[in-house]
């Protein structure tokens, strides 16, 4: 996937074109199973080793668990009362470290916990923590949360990006807040992060992986990766006299039908919730996940968002669970839930989820009203926890482990003496330590093939970060020495080039060379994207539907800005650039409209005739 400078007449898709670099070559040493966060840092890291590795996503990149995300990069100060030290030690150094390395994508997130009590939960809190059961929900005071806060402190001592917590009485946290219940005692502010753009964060992880497989000398390099492409069986049948390897599995284009076989020595599998079928497919069942749903809702409430003063809110309702209000750009996301996810079903935002965040908004904002008609988007998704029995749901695990097996050769390979393939089944894993359990398991692949690691990734730049201005004089000095206000038909005034700027990072200097190199028009629909933007992505970012766009490359669906003219406007310019004709095209736009509206809770009405 890397950039590219074609016209923008029709010609494959980099997305057939990948699908043709596995095909062409159905053999690497690792094969990963899973485009999420966690399957894009593993791709990385062993590109970066000098490892043949193959990705592949049954979906869209990030389509998943990634994509559904609270969009926070975070210690977990929750996961204290859970005894899970490690965990929040290694979260918060990670967040340190993204906000250094992903500078583009991660930023500082003032967060503000309203606190109704002071002693309350000092005798519930032990059993919790002894027994990881919920119990009557007795809602944490200001010395418990007090405690919490310094321990995070201290954890977060070495290398800390971020300010030390304040607590604040309840006459000043008023005056900073005013729209807070003015039944709170305390308001305590401490520092984590946030990831206004996972989608992309997770597309610039798996473009530095492809680019460090260029060169390599390997038809199609050393890298390799496609999205819709999905594992559905083993394949015993092989016959690769030069392998022999029991590591032969049966790949399906999503988009095509067309099915193919593909070898590794080692397979990794990073399906999040779906593990256990994954390992299915690969005649090997299993029972390691057992998935909780989190539901989320983005409101366009100008009301509610100034409310927030520019924080995060953060604090326990009524129930036990922990739940936020999030102010992102001009929009305001509210989650999360926590329930059993029952995978026969489609994860989505139930009316029930909806009225929970509702009431939780009353709980902390009382004089504020939110009303259905003010919700622009709504997601969810399930988190790839493991399977967790009787254990209640928000003292589930959210650490990861790694579960090896082998895969006996058989049918022709076996009878040419082929060896085992090794399969490390990732469960758990979170947003936040993406790049160290990343680490943590190209370590265990390098140790199966009996390699070393020979590049670190703890400071190297991701993307867009690399060269990213560090403060906001020096992000305005950017956009200057990238505008050319002259040039009315590419408008690459100050306005745009901020927005390029904060879609792609510095990277946006390679979108912003192809924006100049052709003709230029900007969409009658949406003053964000124009003609040459849409051709850049179509010819560099493996767009595989019309919905990619909307949800993935882009954040309008995110902010209710999908309008019928916009799927028009974006269907004729990609069906130009990837050889839709008229079926394909307006098929697309249906289908955009049948995810918006199934997964997310959007109607667009459609213009197509």
């Amino acid at each position: 996937m890397g950039y590219t400078s074609n016209s923008g007449s029709a010609a494959e898709s980099p997305r057939r074109t990948s699908v043709s670099a596995l095909r062409e070559r159905p053999k690497a040493q690792v094969l990963i199973i899973g485009g999420g966060i966690n399957g894009v840092g593993t791709f990385r890291d062993l590109a970066l080793q000098g490892v043949d590795v193959a990705l592949v996503e049954r979906g869209d990149y990030c389509q998943g668990a990634s994509g559904a995300s609270s969009h926070m990069i975070h210690g977990g100060i929750r996961y204290l009362e859970n005894g899970e030290f490690r965990l929040v030690q290694e979260s918060v150094v990670e967040r340190n470290r993204l906000l250094k390395i992903a500078p583009h994508y991660v930023k500082p997130l003032q967060t503000t916990i309203p606190i109704f009590s002071t002693f309350s939960g000092i005798l519930s809190a032990p059993t919790r923590f002894l027994t990881h059961k919920q119990g009557k929900p007795k809602e944490r005071g200001a010395f418990l949360i007090k405690l919490g806060l310094s321990m995070y402190d201290f954890f977060s001592r070495d290398g800390g990006s971020v300010p030390r917590h304040q607590f604040r009485g309840r006459e000043r946290a008023l005056a900073e807040l005013p729209r807070l219940h003015p039944g709170i005692k305390y308001a305590a502010t401490y520092f984590d992060a946030s990831v206004h753009n996972p989608e992309r964060l997770t597309l610039d992880v798996l473009q530095d992986g492809e680019k460090a497989g260029i060169g390599s000398g390997l038809p199609g390099g050393s890298a390799r990766a496609s999205n819709y492409v999905s594992l559905i069986s083993n394949d015993p049948a092989s016959t690769d006299t030069a392998a022999g390897s029991a590591g032969a599995v049966v790949l399906r284009d999503e988009l095509t039908g067309e099915e193919f076989s593909f070898q590794a020595d080692v397979i990794v599998n990073t399906t999040g919730a779906w593990v256990d079928l994954t390992n299915e497919a690969m005649g090997a069942a299993s029972r390691f996940m057992g998935g909780t749903k989190g539901s989320h809702i983005v409101l366009d409430h100008p009301e509610l968002l100034a409310a927030c003063g520019g924080r995060e809110i953060f604090f326990e309702h009524t129930d036990g669970r922990i739940v936020l209000i999030y102010p992102m750009g001009d929009r305001v996301l509210v989650g999360t839930t926590d329930v059993e996810a029952d995978m026969a079903q489609d994860a989505v935002c139930t009316e029930a989820e909806i009225d929970y965040f509702f009431d939780l908004v009353g709980h902390v904002f009382p004089s504020i009203t939110v009303e259905r008609s003010q919700i622009v988007y709504s997601f969810a998704g399930v988190r790839p926890l493991p399977r967790h029995d009787d254990t209640q749901p928000g003292f589930v695990s959210r650490d990861y482990r790694i579960e090896r097996s082998t895969r006996e050769a058989s049918g022709a390979a076996a009878a040419q003496g082929g060896k085992a393939a090794v399969v490390l089944s990732l469960i758990g894993g979170k947003w936040t330590t993406f790049r160290a359990l990343a680490e943590h398991l190209s370590n265990d692949v390098l140790r199966e093939l009996g390699m070393e690691r020979k590049v670190s990734t703890a400071k190297l730049a991701i993307g867009g970060g690399l060269g990213f201005p560090d403060s906001e004089d020096g992000i305005q000095d950017w956009v200057k020495k990238h505008m050319a206000p002259a040039n009315v038909e590419q408008g690459l005034g100050a306005d745009r080039v901020s927005g390029l700027l904060t879609r792609y990072g510095t990277r946006a200097e390679d979108v912003i060379a192809y924006l100049k190199a052709g003709e230029e028009r900007k969409l009658r629909s949406t003053n964000e994207l124009s003609v040459r933007e849409l051709e850049f992505m179509a010819a560099n970012e493996q767009i595989g539907h019309l919905v990619d766009v909307l949800i993935r490359r882009t954040s309008l669906a995110f902010r209710g800005l999908v309008t019928g003219e916009l799927l028009n406007e974006i269907a004729e310019v990609l069906a130009a650039r990837l050889g839709w004709d008229a079926a394909k095209r307006e098929a697309e736009i249906h289908h955009a409209q049948e995810v918006l509206l199934r997964f997310h809770g959007v109607t667009v009405h459609s213009l197509v005739a």
